[in-house]
């Protein structure tokens, strides 16, 4: 993974656009189980508050769709997921590993008081970034439904609560267009 200060390669940029428009070919087959009553959900993301809202409507939609509760949104959560979204872009970077070394854990640990006191607890994260019409939130949903990993965490019956990050940008320098970059923190805590 390149550092913040290093210059993409050409085969980089290719593989980067391949998968975009792999991601894009997804997304168009997954549109279609996506209801429209999320306000928000066709829309870029420029009010974050709107995105937020209309990215938890979709997850929970997809969770009813199986059966499940719904997904209710914690600010520690939230919190821990707009800094790592922010310090994607600002880094340059997209991993669940930041440049530093941190993890998941350690972010929510670090960052927020969510696992004090826990005995037990269960933690995921769900990240991605899309540019144009593949950064609106229903583009984003749908993507992650084709993901087995990233569905995995969507639906899973013990997670609980959600933080959703959503900043302007994209954690690939050099990209032309508007790009927005997500963060969700799913988690559970007992």
């Amino acid at each position: 993974m390149p550092l913040p200060s290093q210059v993409q390669s050409s085969p980089r940029r290719l593989r980067l656009l391949l998968s975009t428009i792999i991601a894009s070919l997804l997304v168009g087959l997954a549109l279609p189980a996506l209801s429209s009553a999320c306000t928000g959900a066709d829309a870029s993301p420029r009010s974050v508050s709107v995105a937020r809202s209309a990215t938890l409507c979709l997850l929970n939609q997809e969770r009813a769709a199986h059966g499940l509760t719904p997904l209710r949104a914690h600010r520690m959560l939230q919190s821990a997921a707009q800094r790592y979204a922010f310090a994607m872009v600002r880094g340059g970077f997209f991993s669940h590993v930041s440049p530093t070394g941190s993890t998941l854990e350690q972010r929510i640990r670090q960052g927020t008081r969510y696992l004090a006191g826990a005995l037990r607890y269960e933690i995921g994260e769900n990240i991605a970034w899309g540019q144009g019409e593949l950064g609106k939130p229903r583009a984003i949903v749908a993507a992650w439904m084709t993901s087995p990993g990233h569905r995995a965490n969507i639906l899973r019956t013990t997670f609980r609560e959600i933080g959703i990050g959503i900043v302007s940008g994209a954690p690939v320098p050099g990209l032309g267009g508007p790009a927005f970059t997500y963060a969700n923190e799913f988690g559970t805590r007992r």
